[in-house]
């Protein structure tokens, strides 16, 4: 072979030795080894996640077996009444609230409050603006870790059958949910021990103190766990976006690009997203250079959310045009499908995995998109073949990948390889009882500002920089056209009307992820307030603050919050709902006289349709939007002035979606005090009704909206 591929200080962060390393494919063997490995556990448990849920299934087989509860949360509580020696801390990022519906709600709750004094739990915010917590690792004794693209999370478990129909496979609401497919790479030894050391190097920035250090003991492998590969060097990379006392590091990123360059006959890629295009453009140079080289992709057939529709479509896109133009026939984008009867499903591709030859296995947490290039934490384990044994096991791992998705034997898989060594082939051909991977077609690209503007929030390439970004976009922003569609005289700028829409949209993301998030806070917003309850003219200066609040797009479910907090909830509710006509009633005016070309240049062909979809449906289109406060409640207020409907279905719509939520939230606020300095039972109990009482009002408003409109109020595709 040639020289060595791994270079620490290059592509990987450490060389470490382990003296097994097992590759655990899909959620059931992974959360049964887990589990295993936590029985045997001694002193500490160390989880670090993109996202943590209580309700997780540990186990393999459904129901579990050992007598403890198969959830995580009940599991580790039961196993610390066994073993109260044992110190276990959760960290899992402090997510963007745009991923709220995906994540267990209030996570202090219950893996915190809710857990034995040996489990500490933190909500990791350290990471810069507009990047993510990303790593997903499990540190037992710091003897065993598990690295890969699994969180012990909902909606994750599966067996490698992916079935159609699965009864252990249901979300923790009882709903079934598609065959879910990812990849988790356990280790031992020196290898367990690095990823252990920045395990606590994690845990250590999120609190803000103390020094990582290790403890390794025993022996936590599973029993029931066999090896894949024995007595070998494991690479760890990273991408860390810079902190103030620490570099960098685009580990992940270069060795991409290193073993891209090494690839002759097959590279092999699963990964859920594929949008970068410095992987595109290098695979591309690649195939170019070797007209023998084939690349095969397995990625979801589709993205689901409208966030990924409408952000990483576009760049799987442009993606994969780059990589075809290069190779042409000897390249394939593919996702799974399975199919029983008259039913099927496309199995969900979450797995970060590459197999370039036989001689590179990597196995981690970096999608190939931007993010994962410079902006999120990640960490991804590569094993480099130094022998025929070596070589022959990381071949089996990629035919096991391959036979789950075509319903086969990994030797049904290497005996057609061995008649045809052709991977495209295979996978154009290879199916059995209804397993197959078929082609992916993304259609054609989204195009406007709104879909531009969009990605570079989603998938940026390193942590966002709120003046690099206004300055990236203004100028293509403000810049209008003529009626006639040519572009005017380079400084005639419409100003305003483009600085009032930019500033709309920018500022609720800027009260939640900056500095600005401090001033924000209800705490803090009632501590400014409160001077003026006493106040004569305390009517007159709240429905000021909601106006001056609508100017700056500051929080309005905050000011709601903060005024039944001081005025109990029957004045809270009168004043709030004063405010927020008079802050509503202002923005409708102001949308109305600046007009929807803005909001053209901003959406491009999308804001014809939907003026058109609100004009049509005029009051329960503003009951539908009004439904919840949502944070872009000042740019709602202003594009359903710029639409044309009538001032009175924008003033009846709104009392009608946002006066049941108002009751519930002043009511829920004037108990706000007591929740947050007194988080019983009790007061935990009055949030559960509210929330499921605004729940119960937003269904009720939703049943009026269909009865006044008589159809669907769902946005057009």
């Amino acid at each position: 072979m040639p020289a060595g591929l791994l270079v620490p200080g290059r592509n990987v962060w450490r060389l470490a030795s382990a003296s097994r390393a097992a590759v655990l494919i899909d959620g059931a063997s992974f959360f049964q080894a887990v589990r295993s490995a936590f029985l045997a556990a001694r002193h500490s448990v160390f989880v670090v996640g993109w996202d943590i849920d209580s309700r997780t299934p540990l186990a393999g087989e459904l129901p579990a077996r050992d007598g403890l509860p198969t959830e995580f949360g009940p599991f580790l509580s039961a196993l610390i009444s066994r073993r109260p020696e044992l110190q276990v801390h959760l960290l899992l990022w402090d997510y963007s609230l745009v991923y709220a519906h995906e994540c267990e709600m209030l996570p202090r709750l219950t893996l915190d409050w809710e857990m034995p004094p040996q489990v500490r739990f933190c909500l990791d915010s350290s990471v810069s603006f507009g990047s993510s917590q990303h790593q997903k690792l499990v540190i037992v004794d710091d003897a065993v870790a598990f690295c890969g693209g699994l969180d012990l999370t909902n909606r994750r478990w599966d067996t490698g059958q992916h079935r159609v129909s699965e009864p252990g496979r249901l979300d923790a609401s009882g709903k079934p949910y598609k065959p879910f497919h990812d990849v988790q790479m356990m280790v031992d030894g020196k290898a367990a021990e690095s990823l252990a050391l920045l395990a606590r190097q994690r845990w250590c920035r999120a609190i803000g103190k103390g020094e990582p250090k290790l403890y390794p003991a025993g022996d936590p492998w599973p029993v029931d766990v066999a090896p894949d590969f024995t007595n070998l060097d494991i690479g760890i990379a990273r991408t860390q976006p810079r902190f103030t006392d620490e570099s960098s590091a685009h580990e992940v990123e270069q060795l991409f690009h290193d073993s891209i360059d090494r690839a002759q006959r097959t590279i092999y890629i699963e990964n859920q997203f594929t949008t970068s295009m410095g992987i595109a453009q290098h695979l591309a140079r690649r195939l170019r250079a070797n007209r023998e080289l084939e690349v095969v992709i397995v990625a979801p057939h589709a993205h689901e959310s409208l966030l990924e529709s409408r952000t990483m479509r576009n760049g799987r896109i442009r993606f994969w045009r780059t990589v075809q133009a290069a190779g042409g026939p000897r390249v394939r984008l593919v996702s799974p499908e399975v199919a029983k009867d008259s039913a099927s499903a496309d199995a969900m591709i979450h797995l970060k995995v590459t197999v370039i030859d036989d001689s590179i296995l990597r196995v981690g947490s970096a999608n190939l998109n931007n993010r994962s290039m410079g902006a999120d934490t990640e960490c991804d384990l590569i094993i480099e073949a130094a022998d025929d044994r070596q070589r022959k096991q990381i071949t089996r791992v990629r035919n096991r990948l391959l036979a789950d998705h075509c319903e086969a034997e990994p030797d049904v898989v290497e005996a057609a390889l061995a008649n045809n060594s052709s991977l495209v082939d295979l996978v154009d051909t290879l199916s059995r009882n209804g397993h197959r991977l078929k082609p992916i077609d993304d259609g054609v690209l989204d195009s406007g500002l709104l879909s531009r503007l969009a990605e570079r929030v989603a998938d940026p390439p390193r942590p966002l920089r709120l003046t690099r970004f206004i300055g990236h976009f203004l100028p293509r922003f403000l810049a209008t056209r003529s009626h006639q569609g040519r572009s005017q005289t380079p400084g005639k700028f419409r100003l305003m009307p483009g600085a009032i829409i930019l500033a709309l949209l920018a500022l609720p993301f800027a009260w939640h992820f900056t500095g600005l998030a401090a001033y924000a806070d209800p705490d803090a917003v009632r501590t400014y307030l409160a001077v003026v309850v006493e106040s004569p003219f305390a009517p007159l200066i709240v429905v000021a603050c909601f106006v001056l609040g609508g100017l700056i797009a500051f929080p309005v479910v905050v000011l709601i919050l903060v005024t039944s907090a001081l005025f109990g909830p029957w004045l809270g509710m009168a004043y709030a709902g004063a405010g927020i006509a008079a802050s509503g009633g202002l923005f409708y005016v102001v949308g109305a006289r600046v007009g929807s070309d803005p909001l053209k240049r901003l959406a491009g062909n999308r804001w014809p349709r939907l003026r058109g979809w609100l004009r049509k449906r005029g009051l329960p289109a503003v009951v539908a939007l009004r439904v919840l406060p949502m944070a872009l409640f000042t740019l709602v207020n202003f594009a359903i002035g710029a639409s044309g409907i009538r001032f009175l279905d924008f003033a009846v719509g709104t009392l009608i979606g946002m006066g049941p939520g108002l009751v519930v939230m002043c009511f829920v606020g004037s108990r706000m005090a007591d929740i947050v300095d007194n988080p019983s039972v009790q007061h935990i109990a009055w949030l559960l009704v509210g929330a499921a009482a605004w729940a119960g009002t937003a269904l009720l408003a939703q049943k009026l909206v269909g009865r006044l409109g008589g159809e669907s109020t769902k946005e057009p595709a």
